[in-house]
């Protein structure tokens, strides 16, 4: 189809558009302003032929009829696809790291590695319950696994987190914490206007937000998502999963009787406290790093697996992101409780910070 001719379209569907919703209820409009919109886009692509390289020969003159007038050219429909051009597993594998970087912090893997040095020098009260069992296969796997060095270097390049030296060349996420404290953020803003629009409520749509909120939501979302695409490449996807299962074996083996019993502890949490008071030099905030851990590796999956398509109903937004709005809060309340968190600035000042706004002096 000529240019002209989808030129023609594009004004006559916007005089349609108007007319017909024009002519509803206003309590019916809502139903049809999605399917009219994306029956628009469907329009537009039909009626495109020059995807191909046929529309520019005939731009040139090299095609079948000669060199046609320009509004005869046919329309080049092109796709957008940049913010679907991202890995799942990459950013699945991202918020799984994210969930053991939050334990790392907590010293659980200093917790363990001070037990099997315990273990080695005789200097636990253990020796053939499960604990001892599982401290003894965990000491042989060792070798077979990522070291410390190499976990350290993971959560430099996907969070830039830790001292750790980039390798040279590596795509390093450097803007990671201020876009997830941007989106915790705007994501806990959000619903905090939609209480109270609803809490104010006066009219049949005013609990549908505006789109400057879904719009923050949504941009700072697709930020952090390609951010983490483009840094999680090479053996961040296999660090995570092997270090994931080993984090959940260390887990089991801090709950095991004996264990628990050589440190008169009543929980697996009570060991990791009582073995870090005493070997490591102090706790580390682990009730702060158990909720972060929780909720930030479920807003990363929430990321990973939302494409946040720009023409979403709101309504519909709302239904999506509501189960993550409680995660978001929780995760603000437990950062501002940790030693980087005490700092935070308030809403206000972390979303213009992440949005590029400048703030007044």
């Amino acid at each position: 189809m000529s240019f002209q001719t989808t030129e023609t379209i594009q004004r006559l569907w916007e005089t349609f558009l108007r007319d017909q919703l024009a002519a509803m209820p206003a309590a019916e409009r809502q139903k049809f302003e999605q399917p009219f919109e994306q029956r628009f886009s469907e329009l537009l692509k039909g009626a495109a032929n020059g995807e191909g390289r046929d529309g520019f020969l005939d731009l040139v003159g090299f095609g079948d009829h000669g060199a046609p007038d320009f509004d005869k050219i046919s329309y080049p429909f092109i796709t957008p696809d940049f913010d679907d051009a991202v890995v799942p597993s990459q950013l699945h594998a991202a918020a799984e790291l994210y969930y053991i970087y939050q334990h790392e912090r907590m010293k659980i893997f200093e917790v363990v590695d001070t037990l099997l040095r315990l273990f080695r020098l005789g200097k636990m009260r253990i020796q053939r319950g499960p604990g001892a069992r599982g401290l003894y296969l965990l000491e042989k796997w060792t070798p077979l696994r990522y070291k410390r060095a190499d976990r350290m270097v993971a959560y430099r390049r996907a969070f830039n987190y830790g001292t750790a030296q980039a390798p040279a060349g590596a795509v390093t996420n450097r803007n990671f914490h201020r876009q997830m404290v941007g989106f915790m953020v705007a994501l806990g803003q959000y619903f905090r206007d939609l209480l109270i629009g609803e809490v104010i409520r006066g009219g049949q749509l005013i609990e549908q937000r505006p789109f400057g909120s879904v719009a923050t939501v949504q941009r700072i979302g697709l930020d952090l998502r390609y951010a983490l695409d483009r840094s999680t490449y090479g053996n961040i996807f296999s660090l995570a999963m092997e270090t994931g299962h080993h984090l959940k074996t260390v887990l089991q083996l801090l709950d095991a009787p004996d264990i628990k019993k050589a440190f008169d502890a009543n929980t697996k949490w009570d060991v990791v406290e009582i073995v870090s008071n005493r070997y490591l030099g102090g706790v580390a905030e682990p009730s702060q790093r158990a909720k972060m851990a929780e909720s930030g590796r479920r807003i990363l999956q929430f990321i990973a697996d939302n494409d946040f398509k720009t023409a979403i109903d709101p309504i519909l937004f709302q239904s999506v992101v509501r189960p993550m709005g409680a995660h978001a809060e929780a995760w603000v309340a437990a950062y501002r409780m940790t030693p980087e968190g005490r700092g935070f600035p308030g809403v206000t000042p972390a979303l213009q910070s992440v949005l590029g706004v400048r703030q007044a002096a």
